[in-house]
């Protein structure tokens, strides 16, 4: 097969797009959807397979800023809008697409590709691991009571329209992008996703509704929810859909969240996306009423192993050389040298020094972000210790105060 793999032109974006949604299954977006990602897409950074006149492939990547440990946000491509049609399976399209697409994102510099995966099983081969997990959780809130921290009280709640809060509320999102890795700093336009409320996606439930939390005048949270109202034989039976919620300090989120429990005619609060060291775990009364599910997010590409390394610091200090396997992207392959704290960080090849642990780049992309230990990586057998220490000294460096999380996807 003769196919074109090339940049996208702006006038061949609607064809485009039309494939990726039939490789989706083939129901329309909503227009208001579809304008918003025909105005976020990056033409020169997204490809397209041409089969003649037939666009067969598709992918994107965002230019994203992602917060790594340490605070620091770091370029990375956010590949998205992956598909493939079924007329043209197992002929080397996607390969082809994610051969182009890493060749690109290694000569723009930039040391990181990330991505959420439709199926988790078919990017592990071109050398992306699982950085992230979310927790989603179905709690019932007849039988399920909170426990707040002192100063709950004091934070009051009022209702807003989304968007005339969005500016107050992108600001406590933005002063909380440094603190935990895995975030997004969201460049323009990117705050309107939170705000796309077509009808047909409610699945019954209301339109979108926001209730801000303020201390002092000041926006220190907020919360973004849809209520299903529904009934039974025994009365309301009503159910809220979390969108978002963020607080820039426990009391804060604790008052957003005492008040989603307590929303009149309602019984079951639906939670998805979260992080899994959520602090409603440590507030709830009945944590097994709380449904708790973890699911895949993040996954992690390092696209330049040693600039991804030194872009991060450490918990402890490492003096560590990885023997690192990279088949895709061979520029990766060899040994190199990390050493670094909780000040910064150094990583270059080596040709000298002997290797302590070998593992592939897929495991250096679960373990970048600090929420899968490289010990646990190799209790499966992906890493291997050549010297002895060398696991629990990386693993322990390599360690997150504090769980990634993706707040939304791409």
């Amino acid at each position: 097969m003769t196919t074109d793999v090339r940049a996208l032109r702006q006038t061949e974006w609607n064809v485009w797009y039309d494939n990726l949604i039939r490789a989706f299954g083939g129901v329309p977006e909503p227009a208001e959807e579809r304008e918003l990602y025909n105005a976020l897409t990056e033409y020169d950074r997204s490809l397209g397979v041409w089969d003649g006149d037939q666009v067969v492939g598709t992918a994107g990547a965002f230019t994203f800023l992602l917060t790594v440990p340490g605070g620091a946000c770091v370029p990375a491509a956010g590949v998205t809008m992956v598909s493939v049609a079924a007329t043209h399976r197992r002929r080397g399209v996607l390969t082809s697409m994610m051969r182009r697409q890493l060749d690109d994102i290694y000569a723009w510099g930039e040391p990181l590709a990330v991505l959420t995966a439709s199926e988790p099983a078919i990017y592990g081969r071109f050398g992306y691991g699982i950085g992230t997990l979310q927790l989603n959780a179905e709690i019932d809130t007849s039988r399920v009571r909170l426990s707040v921290p002192p100063g709950t009280d004091d934070v009051r709640l009022r209702y807003a329209a989304p968007a005339e809060v969005l500016d107050a509320c992108e600001a406590v999102y933005a002063r909380l992008v440094p603190g935990r890795p895995g975030m997004l700093a969201r460049r323009p336009g990117w705050e309107r996703v939170g705000l796309l409320d077509p009808e047909d996606h409610r699945d019954g439930a209301s339109p979108l509704q926001c209730v801000v939390a303020e201390r002092d005048g000041e926006v220190v949270g907020y919360t973004r929810f849809r209520v299903k109202p529904e009934w039974g034989a025994a009365g309301h039976d009503g159910s809220v859909a979390l969108s978002a919620l963020e607080g820039l300090d426990p009391a804060a989120r604790a008052a957003l969240w005492r008040f989603l429990f307590d929303i009149d005619l309602t019984s079951t609060l639906r939670s998805h996306a979260r992080p899994v060291d959520e602090d409603l775990l440590h507030l709830v009364s009945d944590i097994r009423r709380c449904k708790l599910r973890l699911k895949d997010s993040l996954h992690v590409r390092l696209v330049d192993v040693g600039a991804a390394l030194e872009a991060r610091t450490y918990q402890a200090p490492v003096d560590v050389v990885f023997e690192v396997e990279d088949a895709f992207c061979p520029w990766n392959e060899g040994r190199w040298r990390l050493t670094g704290d909780a000040k910064g960080a150094c990583c270059v090849r080596t040709g000298e020094d002997s290797a302590d642990l070998a593992l592939s780049v897929r495991e250096l992309g679960a373990a970048y972000l600090g929420g899968v230990s490289l010990a646990s990586l190799a209790t499966a057998g992906r890493v291997r210790e050549l010297r002895q220490g060398a696991l629990a000294e990386a693993s322990v460096a390599f360690s997150s105060v504090i769980a990634p999380w993706l707040p939304h996807g791409f």
